[in-house]
């Protein structure tokens, strides 16, 4: 990743935030890194939705839940439509999985991996993106959409490939989800001019992500969890730090704009500069719904 040199923001300290009145929907808030924002954004004083599979913080104050399994595109296209966008501030995108070893394919035909981690992103993100856009607020910022992957790595995915049935390897098929998260925010920075929309990279950090490459539960899945929670923070602490970014007055005409583990801002990958591949990147992948789940993304 290379540092975009032309943005700073000013930081602040997190203790020191007050989120009382701010609404935030945190798509795969259930565990790891978005349950660990949603619970430190709630104990700031934020009104929280989390989407997923499994509630865990119904003991929580200010955390609320829609419950929804995201491998299929006609639940991600009932979580847009439920959603009050009208009501919404920030939208946080953190659901996702790696490829498994050997092909997984969901009940409407498409890679599991690529239905988790990109397509739903899609499908939900285009149903509330034109109600968000028409939010009455009181607040000066233009509502936000954190898209959470692995931007600015250098992956342009294969287009000629996205279902992975031409040919199929875990992390070259994990690199189609990879770009397509990064074109996701490039298009809706465009295509939504009253929306704000950014790429969040967390790096390496300890969550389950990888139990379906790795194996829940396995010898090889603990010891490769218990080296990343040696040399990088916990969900708890990158929580912490992204929070102030999320909120930061500083990002308001830098829509697009990427970020690294540290929240520093980053440049896209080179090849997704090419405005024509990201859009028919984007096309593939709005015919694939089409194709596989019957469902319409809309424009």
């Amino acid at each position: 990743m290379k540092r975009d040199k032309n943005f700073t923001w000013h930081r602040i300290d997190p203790a020191s935030l007050d989120l009382q009145g701010i609404k935030v929907a945190i798509v795969g808030g259930t565990g790891g890194i978005g349950r660990a924002l949603s619970r430190f954004m709630a104990s700031r004083g934020a009104d929280v939705i989390v989407v997923g599979r499994t509630f865990r913080d119904s003991d929580v104050l200010r955390i609320e839940f829609i419950k929804a399994d995201l491998s299929l595109m006609r639940e991600a296209k009932r979580v847009g439509e439920v959603l009050l966008a009208e009501t919404l501030d920030i939208v946080v995108f953190t659901t996702g999985i790696f490829a498994a070893p050997k092909r997984q394919e969901t009940a409407e035909g498409i890679e599991r991996d690529m239905a988790v981690s990109y397509l739903s992103r899609l499908v939900i993100l285009r149903e509330i993106a034109p109600r968000l856009a028409t939010t009455r607020r009181a607040a000066p910022m233009k509502p936000r959409v954190f898209v959470m992957g692995y931007p600015g790595t250098g992956q342009a995915g294969m287009l000629d490939n996205l279902n992975g049935e031409k040919s199929y390897s875990a992390t070259p098929v994990h690199m189609n989800t990879v770009a397509g998260n990064e074109m996701l925010v490039l298009d809706a920075a465009k295509r939504y001019p009253n929306v704000n929309v950014f790429g969040l990279n967390p790096g390496l950090l300890q969550t389950e992500i990888r139990n379906n490459f790795l194996g829940e539960g396995t010898l090889r899945s603990r010891f490769v969890e218990w080296v990343i929670g040696l040399v990088n923070p916990g969900v708890e602490t990158y929580a912490e730090r992204l929070t102030p970014l999320l909120v930061s007055p500083d990002l308001e005409t830098h829509s697009g704009a990427m970020f690294d583990q540290k929240s520093n801002a980053i440049l896209p990958s080179p090849k997704l500069r090419d405005a024509a591949y990201v859009t028919a990147f984007i096309a593939a992948s709005e015919a694939l719904v089409a194709a596989r789940a019957n469902v319409r993304v809309r424009g």
